[in-house]
């Protein structure tokens, strides 16, 4: 019941104040997050918890499939003021296995208006078929795509005018993309890494011929 909701909150203010009793007049004061991390709406992908930080020290960003696109003026604004206001020092791309996104592209779906948002993924899967055609199956071949899905965001990030605009000007700013495994909850860093305009083609071709066969998934 949304009542459950209220007492959960009183209890886990309680907690914490019990634990910090500055936390809240602290937090409250600034935030002066290090990283914005761009990923999956999915209730089970909890940012903060995942990587093991506190209210106020992760800049986050949620869709459908973690997808960057450069006419998203949500996604745009996030990053521009990331990377502007707060300067963050890292933006942080991460996907997930067993993303219902990314399967219902894979599977063309059709639910609705999201399916128009899902397109993106699709488009990924076509540039990759041969990839994709490697993978001895549906299960193998959505894992995949989970994977080449986060490398090209990664790619869309770092061709934004907001970034272009940060390495211009020399400002420490380092793209990551990384991808979440439910069934243990370890992150595994794609290796598709750019610090600079001049490191995105070496880091795109570094990701793809790091992909190794997944392991099958239920």
């Amino acid at each position: 019941m949304i009542s459950d909701l209220f007492a959960k909150n009183r209890e886990w203010a309680r907690r914490t104040t019990a634990r910090d009793p500055h936390f809240f007049q602290s937090l409250s004061e600034q935030q002066s997050p290090k990283y914005l991390w761009i990923g999956c709406s999915d209730s089970r992908v909890p940012a903060n918890e995942i990587v093991g930080l506190r209210p106020g020290e992760l800049f986050v960003h949620r869709n459908v499939a973690n997808v960057v696109v450069h006419s998203d003026l949500n996604c745009l604004s996030v990053l521009q003021y990331a990377i502007d206001v707060l300067k963050v020092e890292h933006v942080i791309v991460c996907g997930h296995y067993g993303c219902g996104g990314v399967r219902a592209a894979y599977l063309r779906s059709s639910f609705g208006l999201i399916d128009n948002w899902l397109r993106h993924v699709q488009d990924v899967r076509e540039r990759h078929d041969a990839v994709m055609a490697d993978e001895p199956g549906d299960e193998e071949r959505i894992a995949r795509l989970c994977e080449l899905n986060v490398i090209e965001q990664v790619i869309h990030v770092c061709r934004t005018t907001i970034v272009e605009d940060a390495w211009r000007r020399e400002q420490p700013l380092t793209i990551h993309g990384w991808i979440y495994d439910l069934r243990d909850g370890l992150l595994r860093d794609l290796g598709c890494t750019a610090a600079a305009a001049t490191e995105i083609a070496a880091a795109y071709t570094q990701a793809l011929d790091r992909l190794v066969p997944p392991s099958p998934r239920p």
